[in-house]
């Protein structure tokens, strides 16, 4: 029976050391004729809820087939090791149990089935029990994409078994909306979990308060629309609220990173009047200082 013919890595192994080219030459050595897709092997030591989001993010737009995804800071202890169909068995997610894969199943509609990787004949003989990724998870791949059936891995288990991501929720208090940096880029966008019409009758321009930290984000379509210093607040390329800056970094403008409570407010009346001065202002061409 044919089996699938990608498999996409995404862990937190990073490149300095050798774990995964040894992830890649155990499935080469089971499956030869398999294609790998790096997503990332960059996420932070243990950031089990980043790993997540980032896969959500990617789940869409991911090619049909495998995907490991490890970031296991529970490797070794009574976690379940598992893989979830989706799509009706157009892909599998395999991993830990651990709310690693669940954001991404969500994304794509659900689990059709899931197994928990019990059966022992398919893993790699372990001198130790602390490297799942290369013993456990990249052998599995492999052998799905040499045809072995899903339920051939393990014991199957309810889909509604499954550890749970824990993905924050956006909330209103007094006129205000409190919401949450998801994500921070290389180029320093802040990703909020925000749907754009959430701040739709804040007007054009919001107030961006971060701890003591509060500015004056104008709502663009564009980074270019921005002008050097200012704060933008558009919708990014997955649909949601972003603060932002052109050529340079939202994240360093306003000391902010993942995980950061942000709230965004309407401008109070002399915030209003500011900014409306500020845009009246006209510099006329030529003219020096002193």
């Amino acid at each position: 029976m044919p089996g699938f013919d990608t498999i996409t890595l995404l862990t937190d192994y990073g490149t300095s050391d050798e774990f995964v080219g040894v992830l890649k030459s155990v499935i080469w050595s089971i499956a030869p004729q398999v294609r790998i897709v790096d997503l990332c092997h960059e996420i932070a030591p243990f950031d089990v809820r980043g790993a997540g989001l980032m896969l959500a993010r990617s789940a869409q737009y991911l090619c049909p087939g495998v995907v490991v995804a490890v970031v296991d800071p529970g490797v070794a202890t009574a976690r379940r090791a598992i893989a979830v169909e989706v799509g009706d068995g157009m892909s599998v997610l395999v991993g830990p149990d651990n709310g690693l894969l669940a954001p991404a199943v969500a994304m794509v509609g659900g689990a059709s089935r899931a197994v928990e990787l019990t059966n022992e004949a398919l893993h790699l003989p372990a001198p130790g029990p602390t490297f799942a990724g290369r013993d456990v998870f990249a052998p599995i791949a492999a052998h799905l994409c040499n045809g072995v059936l899903f339920e051939q891995l393990g014991r199957r288990v309810d889909p509604v078994s499954l550890l749970p991501g824990l993905l924050p929720v956006s909330r209103e208090e007094d006129g205000a909306l409190v919401a949450e940096v998801l994500w921070t880029d290389r180029y320093g966008n802040l990703q909020l979990n925000v749907d754009p019409e959430e701040v739709d009758t804040f007007g054009e321009q919001v107030a961006v308060v971060l701890g003591s930290t509060r500015r004056i984000a104008r709502r663009v379509e564009t980074y270019g629309e921005l002008r050097t210093g200012e704060v933008g607040l558009l919708v990014d390329s997955y649909g949601l609220a972003a603060l932002v800056a052109n050529r340079s970094s939202a994240a360093v403008e306003l000391h902010a990173d993942a995980g950061d409570q942000v709230r965004l407010e309407r401008l109070d009346e002399q915030e209003t009047a500011t900014q409306r001065a500020a845009s009246e202002v006209i510099v006329p061409f030529g003219r020096r200082n002193g």
